[in-house]
């Protein structure tokens, strides 16, 4: 070997050669998936080169972590936006909790797909739901203003061409044929997009009308938003409005389950008990969670002999609702990114291949009649309806003769196979960087609130078909749609909202609070004490816990190669090296990595280092369990940095690695990781593996 830091540097010395006894492990250049084989290719070979596929002497190059997004170099990888990027990878973080290796091939070409048996958390749920809005929500939002503009006749012309073909295929009877005929070329000449369908930002475009509207927010500071609410990074108003929109239904639903009536409150100005209590949906909004405090009247589980089968069923469901909403998004996700690909998926094959898909419908419609569509429509109906004695024995056949012959069925296997959702999609960038030993920067972090300006628009935002103005507006009539008012964000539907809406608190309910507030911080802080005075003498909850709640003026800076992290409660830095034959995860409690970092040095004694080929598990945990993160957030207005598991193949293991069971694969558990996600995103995409999602 030549100089520099080795893989008998990093770990204890075995006495075999760890590839012998382990068996070789996949890396990222042999290209086990269509992922990893697009990643290592737009590296080594891209069309249009970014920062993090330009060729460089360094051994890991650092293009701008913590830095402001001003100063990293743009664009990162090429034919996508630094904006665009980091949009993605921010989804990506909160989509991820859990990955597990996979042996066999992915279906479809590509890893990172959501197992069947994922499981359930609440806060997965809520992740899921978020994503439904983004995508198939504003998608749908989108389309019925698309409709409204053109029901509206406000832009003359473009309503015209589409009235004047309507009416004229209705006369010849070539309805079918021209719907699908436009339906192709939409799919397969993306110009004509905004030709038919000039762009307009959402929160400008009204629903009632198909004309121009005050945004609600009372600005138009985002383009792709509901509310047009102003945003620090692209994409950010659409992750508030989804958190917003989760925690709107969850309030709705809080009010009518504690029986909050305002027309029945007392009138203002008088001075009752009422005043003395802080209101109860405001707090369970805060925390997220105690529906069931305010419920007094509500009879005990003796009493009610519906509330347990309730509860279970309704728990019980909560994993296939979850999973099914996944398999939506993903499946939006894919048709989406099969229309628009994105570098360094291939640019027209999935556009040509659905294009394809409909071309018979085009010739076949020109044959079939109204009354043979109908004739095969209701005899498939009536054979749907009465055909079980058929269709039972030929689906127990199948499932006999060709096992999961479902799942060979499935679009993503099939007519979208190959075409990755966002989260394929932003494991194979984030590859494209580990590929060229230059990890991606993570998504700048900026402290300040977004400006209360109206964005810039474009031709791109904003647009009309020929001579039309846009959305039939004035220039005027645009700007003061545009500009700032700190009014709109407030107005609702009616006295009525009015009431419901407003949580009231009372000075009293407010000096209780505050007093609470300041005792539970109290308690905190004298809990986190205690933990420092358990972990000394050995309790390895406790140990967990040290150093999880940062403080305020902590510096929180790390990576791409060393990150800040504990193990067992010792301070110290996880780091990644890649200088070695192997590339290692590794850990270490030497403080002066924080000066001289791990580059060439020789005199690291790591705790622990792990080969990343021979990670076969990877799990965010949290560094404090949810409610006490929750009491953390509330009483201190501090963040709780959470942690990660790292679990090795079940594999023959090296001299001095033991497990605390027989039969348990070895685990190792980093705490207090500032930056946990971009540790998790180096270390899920350096490596051979190919993952599924739990």
């Amino acid at each position: 070997m030549s100089g520099g830091v080795v893989y008998k540097d990093l770990l204890p010395i075995p006495a075999e050669d760890p590839r012998e006894v382990h068996g070789t492990t996949p890396t990222l250049t042999d290209e086990p998936t269509e992922s990893h084989a697009l990643a290592v290719e737009a590296a080594k070979n891209p069309e249009l080169a970014g920062a993090a596929q330009m060729p460089h002497g360094e051994e890991v190059i650092d293009l701008g972590w913590n830095e402001p997004k001003e100063k990293v170099e743009a664009p990162l990888v090429g034919g996508l936006g630094n904006e665009d990027l980091w949009l993605l990878v921010r989804r990506f973080n909160k989509q991820m909790y859990h990955v597990k290796e996979i042996p066999n091939p992915p279906p479809g070409g590509l890893d990172l797909n959501i197992a069947d048996e994922e499981e359930f958390s609440p806060d997965k749920l809520r992740s899921n739901i978020e994503r439904l809005y983004m995508t198939i929500g504003l998608g749908l939002m989108g389309f019925g203003k698309h409709i409204m503009r053109l029901r509206s006749w406000r832009e003359t012309r473009r309503t015209s061409w589409f009235c004047a073909a309507y009416f004229a295929a209705w006369f010849l009877d070539l309805l079918v044929p021209v719907l699908s005929l436009t339906a192709v070329a939409l799919i397969a000449y993306p110009p004509i997009r905004p030709i038919m369908f000039p762009p307009a930002p959402i929160a400008l475009v009204s629903a009632k009308t198909g004309g121009i509207q005050k945004p609600k927010s009372g600005t138009l500071g985002s383009h792709d938003s509901a509310t047009g609410a102003p945003e620090n990074h692209k994409g950010e108003a659409v992750e508030q409005e989804a958190s917003n929109f989760v925690s709107g239904v969850a309030s709705i639903a809080l009010s009518s389950a504690t029986g909050k009536h305002p027309q029945g409150e007392p009138p203002a100005g008088d001075d009752s008990s009422a005043d003395a209590v802080p209101d109860p949906t405001s707090i369970a909004i805060g925390a997220a969670d105690a529906k069931d405090k305010a419920a007094g009247g509500i009879p005990t589980k003796k009493h009610d002999k519906t509330k347990v089968p309730m509860e279970t069923a309704m728990w019980s469901k909560m994993r296939p609702i979850m999973h099914g909403i996944a398999d939506a998004t993903d499946t939006w996700e894919r048709f989406a990114n099969a229309l628009s690909p994105t570098p360094p998926f291939p640019q027209d094959r999935y556009r040509i291949r659905l294009a394809a898909v409909l071309a018979p419908i085009v010739f076949l419609s020109l044959f079939i009649t109204s009354y043979m569509f109908m004739k095969g429509l209701t005899f498939g109906v009536g054979f749907g309806f009465f055909g079980d004695p058929i269709i039972l024995p030929a689906a127990r056949y199948l499932n006999r003769e060709f096992p999961n012959w479902q799942k060979l069925l499935e679009l993503r296997n099939t007519l979208l196979k190959g075409v990755p959702t966002n989260a394929q999609l932003t494991i194979t960038l984030l590859r494209i960087g580990e590929a060229n030993k230059a990890p991606l920067p993570p998504p700048p972090h900026i402290a300040e609130p977004p400006p209360d300006k109206p964005a810039d628009i474009s031709e791109e935002e904003l647009r009309a078909t020929g001579a039309d103005y846009p959305l039939n507006a004035t220039q005027e009539e645009l700007d003061e749609a545009m500009t700032h008012d700190p009014t709109t964000a407030h107005e609702t539907a009616g006295p009525d909202i009015d009431s419901a809406k407003n949580q009231k608190h009372g000075k009293k309910g407010t000096k209780i609070l505050n007093f609470f507030k300041g005792t539970v911080k109290g308690g905190v802080e004298t809990t986190i004490g205690a933990d420092k005075v358990k972990a000394k003498v050995g309790d390895m909850h406790a140990k967990n816990r040290l150093g999880a709640v940062q403080k305020p003026d902590e510096n929180l800076k790390s990576g791409p190669v060393e990150f800040k992290a504990r193990y067992h409660g010792h301070k110290g830095h996880v780091y990644i090296t890649t200088k070695a034959t192997i590339p290692c995860v590794a850990f270490s409690t030497d403080s002066t990595i924080e000066k001289v970092g791990t580059e060439q040095r020789e005199d690291l004694h790591p705790q622990w280092s792990i080969p990343i080929g021979e990670i076969s598990e990877m799990r965010k945990v949290g560094g404090y369990g949810w409610k006490a993160k929750l009491v953390v957030g509330w009483a201190m207005g501090r963040e709780v940095a959470d942690g990660l598991e790292i679990v090795l193949k079940d594999k023959p293991r090296m001299p001095g690695e033991k497990t605390t069971k027989p039969g348990e694969p070895i685990k190792y558990k980093v705490t207090a990781v500032p930056l946990r996600d971009e540790l998790f995103n180096r270390l899920v995409s350096m490596g051979g593996q190919k993952w599924e999602c739990w």
